[in-house]
């Protein structure tokens, strides 16, 4: 299925006109959401920008030493858990996506795990790792058959419309 083209000004001015009470007020802390989680991410990058700066310049960086990779690459994937959320938030205030898609949240929580391993301290008990490692493969699992019913459904409508133009005499 092709993605659809982002929505103009135009047709977002001509859809608001249609909404009712409800749905502007969704669209309003949508876009207010998508705001605040902008100032979060451009403050985190900010920090990250500095925090690196100075390891650089005043410190012997060594990427190799297991707490300078677990400060900066927990800063990076927390910038990516950010800008992930205010993704899905964009789709929702440009009228793409009616509610935040549960395969999104899936996505953001595969990543806060996966943030929460690389700054797991060394000493961190197996029963806790045991416990994260099965969140994780939940997750991943809950992911993968979305992705796959996702599939399913758009294989479905290829072939539907590669039949659609067949039974009209179209070529495919």
């Amino acid at each position: 299925m092709p993605r659809k083209k982002p929505a103009t000004f135009e047709v977002w001015r001509e859809q608001w006109s249609m909404l009712g009470f409800y749905e502007r007020f969704e669209q309003i802390v949508a876009i207010i959401l998508s705001a605040v989680i902008a100032v979060i991410v451009v403050t985190s990058l900010v920090q990250l920008i500095r925090v690196v700066f100075t390891l650089l310049v005043l410190d012997a960086f060594n990427p190799l030493d297991h707490a300078v990779f677990q400060q900066v690459f927990g800063m990076v994937m927390t910038l990516l858990i950010a800008m992930e959320f205010k993704h899905s938030i964009i789709r929702v205030a440009m009228r793409e996506d009616s509610i935040i898609q549960v395969k999104t949240v899936v996505l953001i929580a595969l990543i806060a795990l996966s943030r929460k391993f690389v700054i797991l301290d060394p000493d961190t008990s197996p029963s806790k790792v045991a416990a994260l490692s099965g969140a994780v493969l939940a997750l991943g699992a809950v992911y993968w058959m979305m992705r796959e019913r996702d599939q399913k459904a758009l294989d479905a409508e290829r072939a539907f419309c590669l039949a659609t133009k067949k039974d009209h005499g179209e070529e495919a």
